[in-house]
């Protein structure tokens, strides 16, 4: 039976950072592609009343220490984003405009190392367009995609989906139907893609 493994991201989100540092070996492990799903976490929150665990002080202060945990076991480089929380639906846009195309790994390699290794506050246009011009990627080009009308209805028809689907946060896996949220629950995504 082939398996699929899809990730549901958000750039802006810490713990989506995390689970992108470790799934391309989880996926090659299992001999498969990652499907590719960005979404609009605040989309996602305001439809199913969730909300960020730093809205909750005390929540919020185990959630830093347990990302440094899990970035030391993963051996990724991670320093919180002091702009934290950034409004994400350009990224996101960006993201669902080079979907399918040779620019988009360089473009989230871009994103993620931007907003959780290089504390860059990606809310700010000029920001974005420095970061894009580092990766190599055009700026007017990056502008074009995310004022495309079919870019923003992508963006919104996958999140939608997201949300038919179950998902409440960042990161969301789906191994076919079988969904899995959070970075701490790559074990179980692993397993699930081994099973026959």
């Amino acid at each position: 039976m082939s398996k699929s493994l899809e990730f549901f991201f958000d750039f802006g989100s810490p713990t989506t950072y995390l689970a992108w540092t470790q799934l391309p070996k989880i996926a090659a492990d299992a001999g498969i592609e990652i499907t590719w799903r960005p979404m609009l976490l605040g989309g996602v929150f305001k439809s199913t009343g969730n909300q960020s665990p730093v809205a909750i002080p005390a929540k919020a202060r185990y959630m830093l220490q347990d990302l440094a945990r899990f970035a030391r076991r993963y051996g990724a480089p991670m320093v919180f984003n002091p702009h934290f929380p950034i409004n994400t639906l350009t990224l996101m846009r960006g993201a669902a405009g080079y979907l399918d195309t040779p620019k988009f790994q360089t473009y989230v390699t871009a994103m993620f190392n931007a907003m959780w290794v290089e504390q860059k506050n990606l809310g700010k246009p000029e920001v974005i367009a420095e970061v894009l011009g580092e990766a190599g990627l055009d700026p007017a080009e990056f502008e074009r995609l995310i004022s495309d009308e079919g870019v923003k209805e992508r963006l919104k028809g996958i999140t939608e989906q997201a949300i038919k689907r179950g998902a409440f946060g960042a990161p969301t896996f789906f191994v076919g139907d079988e969904m899995h949220f959070g970075q701490d629950r790559l074990d179980f995504v692993a397993e699930a893609l081994q099973r026959g």
